[in-house]
């Protein structure tokens, strides 16, 4: 096993891999940003070391500044965590040229999958389907008229280096492609540095379907069966949940089989997820692998019993797999909510700013996954996922009146957050149903606002602002060292002296 872990991430990622860390008895390093000195993820690690500047390309996204802080601190493993470097096969190849373990896949196989267009070559050729389209990227738009002719309008550009909605476009008539081409072109190349896109058939109304899987260094894998991830906004998951209410025990098991497959065709280890789409006619296709623990693995864990993170590091320190796929079962309904700092009633643009008071649900069946506390300030320079929200229980009907209860008991004061509208998500008929399609936010609750006179939040803000207010007494050895403790968080507070 090794001797110390360096989790190159932040937030609720890295609080998250802190922990499993030291319950498996693994000494750990946590870095981090000048804005990011009084992050949460700090009180988890043994060791703390700063990388940089607030940017991600000068702090995050930097591997030098990683490497010294590997070197400093002895340790002889990376766990990246999601975004930053965690799918960047250059990073990965680093630590493998250093003889470090990057808790990941290899870097070959993060480079094969991180190409839209290679992987979907290299699934064609493994016989997994795939969503009809060009096999490679464009380079004329004579390539892309005539595709687009041969699989049919409508037609989805998008970005054969990169994900999460960047370069992607729908076009329904032929008299947009070209320009929709050169915009997808400029959005690829600013976000990914790399502007090569292509053109593939649109799937109306799917429903976004991923698989988890695990592969050791042995040649065996396994799937912890599927997340229905189809509830998105521009693109990316706000609410995931598992079993698929779409899945029949014959459909789970042919894809299943299928995201199996396309572990060993690519040879990819460690912990990854294998996303589809799937039409109303129950046909599946390969979409693409994310090579890194997800967002949403927690749905995956309760319904199944296995820690996924400490999978991970056993995997990456060489172990075989100790679970086999007909011991494997689901258990129960789970549902997770993303908790990011968005204005969901302006196009959820991110709201940054101070966290007044924050308390965090509980009760049976209830994990909240977070890197935020009250008195914390919300940078304006990274991802504004503060925490999610997960619960499990024996139904999906229980399930959903259970999240809906922790939406209700989750005061994020301060700042605007989303909470409110997953909480309309959930009550809508549509989701209660289980009629969740990729274009469920635009069908259904496009424009909303909150409805007036939900709660008072002036008496609440009041409240937590005078709660906010209390000035923090000094730590019991009189230091801080720079990142919050129990002690300075607390607010006031005294020894009483024994009558």
């Amino acid at each position: 096993m090794f001797k110390k872990i360096l989790v190159a991430n932040r937030g609720e990622i890295a609080v998250r891999v802190l922990r499993a860390a030291r319950e498996m008895g693994i000494p750990t390093v946590a870095v981090h940003s000048e804005a990011d000195r009084e992050a949460l993820h700090l009180r988890f690690a043994d060791e703390t070391v700063c990388i940089g500047p607030a940017e991600p390309v000068a702090s995050y996204l930097n591997f030098e500044r990683v490497f010294e802080a590997v070197a400093s601190t002895g340790a002889d493993a990376v766990h990246p965590g999601y975004g930053f470097l965690a799918e960047n096969h250059l990073f990965a190849a680093a630590c493998e040229e250093r003889g470090l373990t990057f808790i990941g896949s290899s870097s070959e196989s993060i480079r094969l999958l991180g190409s839209k267009t290679e992987s979907r070559q290299t699934m064609a050729a493994a016989e997994i389907p795939v969503i009809p389209g060009m096999r490679a990227e464009g380079h004329s738009m004579e390539e892309f008229i005539a595709e687009a002719k041969k699989v049919g309008y409508p037609v989805l550009i998008k970005a054969a280096g990169g994900g999460g909605g960047k370069g992607m476009r729908v076009v329904r008539e032929e008299s947009a492609l070209e320009e929709s081409v050169a915009a997808a072109r400029r959005e690829a190349g600013s976000a990914f540095g790399n502007d090569e896109v292509y053109l593939e058939k649109l799937i109306e109304k799917p429903r976004h379907v991923e698989f988890q899987v695990l592969g050791d260094r042995h040649g065996n894998a396994v799937h912890l069966f599927e997340r229905e991830c189809s509830i998105q906004r521009r693109h990316q998951k706000i609410v995931e949940e598992s079993p698929s209410v779409a899945l029949d025990a014959e459909l789970r098991r042919r894809m299943g089989d299928t995201a199996v497959k396309v572990a060993l065709a690519s040879d990819y280890t460690n912990a990854g997820t294998v996303e589809f789409l799937l039409d109303a006619d129950g046909n599946f296709y390969f979409l693409e692998v994310n090579t890194r623990i997800q967002v949403e693995h927690p749905v995956t864990e309760l319904t199944t019993g296995i820690d996924l993170v400490k999978a991970q590091i056993r995997i990456a320190a060489g172990e075989p797999l100790w679970i086999a796929q007909n011991n494997l079962v689901q258990r129960g309904h789970a549902i997770e909510c993303r908790i990011y700092a968005e204005d969901p009633e302006n196009n959820f643009l991110p709201a940054a700013g101070k966290i007044l008071f924050s308390e965090e649900p509980s009760g049976p069946g209830i994990r909240v996954d977070s890197g935020i506390y009250s008195g914390y300030t919300v940078p304006v320079h990274y991802d504004p996922i503060l925490s999610k929200v997960i619960v499990w229980a024996e139904t999906r009907e229980e399930a959903i009146r259970r999240m809906r209860r922790a939406l209700a008991d989750y005061p994020i004061l301060g700042i605007r957050t989303i909470v409110p509208f997953l909480d309309a998500v959930l009550d809508h008929p549509q989701f209660r149903k289980g009629n969740t399609y990729t274009d469920f936010i635009e069908q259904h609750l496009k424009g909303w606002t909150l409805p007036a006179g939900d709660g008072d939040v002036l008496t609440l803000a009041l409240m937590a602002g005078a709660l906010a207010s209390r000035q923090p007494a000094a730590g019991a050895s009189g230091q801080d060292h720079g990142k919050p403790s129990p002690w300075n968080t607390l607010g006031k507070w005294e020894i009483a002296a024994k009558s």
